[in-house]
């Protein structure tokens, strides 16, 4: 195990013990469920890096999104802030009222990473087809639009845990139909600029070679 995963597993460990500390302290059955899922989807992480060996940046991005995803749904907002609904936590605010929630701004930046983490995943694969440097396999339109079609397909997955959490636990936070929609539209958002964003990385670094 290398540095780097054993930091992202030192920094992730941290939070989600705590996380369950604060959710079992609160009667909060939501994020218990939620925090069994995440340790479920850090096992898998772990079986793709084992296998592909992912990149520190998505990594790191993949814990991350992990802790904004605890404190969304753990973290209390102040009576001041403008919410979305009744439960005040991170996941309610309005960042921009009635245009921007929080949630959706974690929605964006988490599936984005998942788009990078499945270009890496295919640029792996055509690696070990081509015989190929992994360095030398460029993102096509093609390859891109797939990654973000496997980031988005993931984002569904997300939907599916979501209503899984409405059928076992009374009272969640998860929200309607309108805000399933916003959270695709934001998981489009943010798999499109991690696309956009990988073009633009590997063109510049061909440019430098």
């Amino acid at each position: 195990m290398n540095t780097t995963l054993r930091r992202v597993l030192g920094f992730s460990g941290c939070y989600l013990s705590a996380a369950v500390v604060a959710a079992i302290a609160t009667g909060n059955g939501e994020f218990v469920f939620y925090i069994v899922v995440m340790f479920v989807l850090l096992g898998a992480a772990l079986l793709v890096h084992r296998k592909v060996g992912l990149s520190p940046l998505v990594l790191w991005g993949l814990s991350f999104w992990g802790l904004v995803h605890m404190a969304g749904g753990l973290v209390p907002v102040p009576e001041s802030w403008p919410i979305n609904g009744e439960i005040r936590v991170l996941y309610s605010w309005w960042l921009i009222p009635d245009y921007l929630k929080f949630d959706q701004l974690v929605h964006a930046y988490g599936f984005g990473i998942t788009a990078v983490m499945c270009w890496e995943s295919f640029r792996w694969i055509l690696s070990q087809q081509t015989g190929k440097p992994i360095n030398a396999i460029q993102p096509t339109p093609g390859i891109l639009t797939l990654s973000a079609a496997a980031g988005m397909g993931f984002g569904a997955l997300n939907e599916v845990v979501e209503f899984t959490a409405t059928l076992l636990i009374p009272g969640t936070n998860v929200g309607g139909y309108v805000n399933t929609g916003w959270d695709l539209v934001s998981n489009l958002v943010g798999v499109t600029l991690a696309a956009f964003f990988i073009h633009l990385f590997c063109a510049a670094k061909s440019s430098e070679s």
